[in-house]
C-alpha cells in the first residue's frame, strides 16, 4: 500500500492520467479563457442582480423576487455551460479536494440565519430593524400604486 490514497502501486497504475504536456497546455489556455468570461459574467451580473432585486423588491406579493432569481437562473445556466473546472476531471481528486456535507458558503449561512432568526424571535435589535424596513417598503409600494 502507498501513502497516497491507501491505494497499492497495482492501483495507482489503473488511475495513472494520460496528461502529455500538450494536454496541460492546452487545459490552462481553455481554464484562462473560461476564467475570463467567468470575470466578465461577474461584472455584468452585479448590477444586473442589484437592478432586478430593486424591481422585484417593489412586485406585488406572490410575485415577489421573480426578476432577481431569474437572474440567478440565469447566471446559473451560464457557469453550468462554462463548467469552468471540468479538466479537472482528468485525474482523481485529491482528499482536501472531495466536498463534504455542510461545508459551503450556503451552509455558513444557513447557520448565520438561524442565529438572527432566534435573536428576532427573543425580540431583539433585529426585529426592529425588520419592522422598520417592511413598513419602509410598504410606504413605497403604495405610493407606487397610487402614482406618485
Amino acid at each position: 500500500m502507498t501513502a497516497e490514497h491507501g491505494r497499492t502501486s497495482g492501483e495507482m497504475d489503473a488511475f495513472a492520467p494520460s496528461v502529455t504536456r500538450w494536454v496541460l497546455l492546452r487545459d490552462v489556455t481553455v481554464l484562462q479563457g473560461k476564467l475570463l468570461m467567468d470575470s466578465v459574467k461577474d461584472l455584468l451580473l452585479a448590477p444586473v442582480s442589484l437592478g432586478a432585486a430593486a424591481i422585484s423588491l417593489f412586485n406585488r406579493e406572490g410575485d415577489t423576487g421573480r426578476q432577481f432569481y431569474e437572474v440567478l437562473h440565469a447566471a446559473r445556466r451560464f457557469e453550468d455551460w462554462i463548467n469552468k473546472y471540468g479538466d479537472a476531471d482528468r485525474i482523481p481528486p485529491p482528499d482536501f479536494a472531495v466536498k463534504r456535507e455542510g461545508e459551503s458558503v450556503d451552509a455558513m449561512v444557513a447557520r448565520l440565519e438561524e442565529l438572527v432568526k432566534r435573536q428576532y424571535e427573543r425580540g431583539g435589535m433585529t426585529a426592529s430593524a425588520k419592522d422598520a424596513i417592511d413598513r419602509a417598503l410598504d410606504a413605497v409600494h403604495a405610493k407606487l400604486r397610487r402614482g406618485g
